[in-house]
């Protein structure tokens, strides 16, 4: 609990998920290199313990021939008993001398006896203490596997908070998409209303000049009437005036199609502008799905190794257990 405490504080204190990423790759090295060193420790322990297990059945076989050696030497005994009880039938007269004999055998079978049992205290000590040994390391066995038992609850829960950590940047990637998406359909609106508008702006533009071009050919037929009616200017002063005045609206109204065809021709360029920025940012928004989608296959790759990894370490404990 406390290290997971710790390791989530250190995951806080980072501030993008790549480095909470490098932060929680560093953690699960540093845990499997302990784990590597705990499983070459336990196969020193393992070993020591089949060497243990080769002496003590060495013992007990040596223990087995002790055994029988005393059965023998006991056979022996009753033999002897009952050749005494022969040689006493046999006679009084050699009883002393057979007597004398069996109490030399019963000292050196007494003798050889303790020597037995001495040697038989000798290797049940032995035994006593190689059976203390294999309970020491079977309780160490038993803390090995508690201890592989807390490390593999703690990577599932490393696991969890890692697979948490993907459904959040599936969720913003998601978000990302929809905003993407809805910015593209925004942009797309506004691509094409402004297109209209520039096709709109281009054809009144193309309107006006056909309109100034008229009014041109019409200024022009003014002036050759001007001309001839200059000729007889004298004759009409008022027809004079007349024209004149129809002149100075034609002239207005020339340079009133004029300023709005210059204002026209700004709106398409202003409307061009717009699309070329638009076309960059939709560019931009590209570069930045790609980037996302990098990022998602690299975690997507890393998941499924820390998977295999964790399946195989699952797997080791397994066989440790059985």
């Amino acid at each position: 609990g406390k290290e997971i405490t710790l390791l989530m504080q250190t995951l806080n204190t980072l501030s993008t998920s790549e480095e909470k990423l490098a932060a929680l790759c560093k953690k699960y090295a540093e845990l499997l290199e302990e784990h590597r060193n705990s499983q070459k420790q336990m196969k020193i322990l393992q070993k020591k313990q089949s060497q243990l297990v080769q002496e003590k059945d060495h013992l007990q076989s040596e223990h087995s021939k002790a055994i029988l050696a005393r059965s023998k030497l006991e056979s022996l005994c009753r033999e002897l008993q009952r050749h005494n009880r022969t040689l006493k039938e046999e006679g009084v007269q050699r009883a002393r001398e057979e007597e004398e004999k069996r109490k030399e055998v019963t000292s050196h079978f007494q003798v050889t006896l303790n020597d037995i049992q001495l040697q038989m205290e000798q290797h049940n000590e032995r035994n006593s203490k190689l059976r203390q040994e294999n309970m020491e390391l079977a309780e160490r066995l038993k803390k090995l596997i508690e201890q592989y038992e807390l490390r593999e609850e703690h990577i599932d829960k490393v696991f969890k908070h890692k697979e948490l950590q993907q459904q959040l940047v599936d969720a913003k990637l998601q978000q990302a998409q929809e905003m993407l998406k809805e910015a593209e359909e925004r942009h797309q609106r506004e691509k094409d209303f402004l297109l209209k508008e520039a096709v709109e702006s281009q054809r009144m533009c193309e309107l006006m000049k056909q309109q100034e071009t008229h009014l041109k050919q019409q200024l022009a037929l003014y002036t050759e009437k001007f001309e001839e009616f200059q000729n007889t200017l004298s004759k009409s002063s008022e027809v004079f005036t007349t024209f004149k005045q129809e002149m100075e609206k034609m002239t207005k109204k020339i340079k009133k199609l004029e300023k709005e065809t210059t204002m026209y021709r700004s709106r398409w360029e202003s409307s061009n502008k717009a699309l070329l920025e638009m076309a960059e940012e939709k560019t931009l928004r590209d570069k930045e799905l790609e980037g996302l989608q990098v990022k998602i296959q690299r975690l997507e790759k890393l998941c499924r190794a820390l998977q295999t990894e964790r399946n195989d370490l699952n797997k080791k404990v397994q066989d440790l257990c059985a």
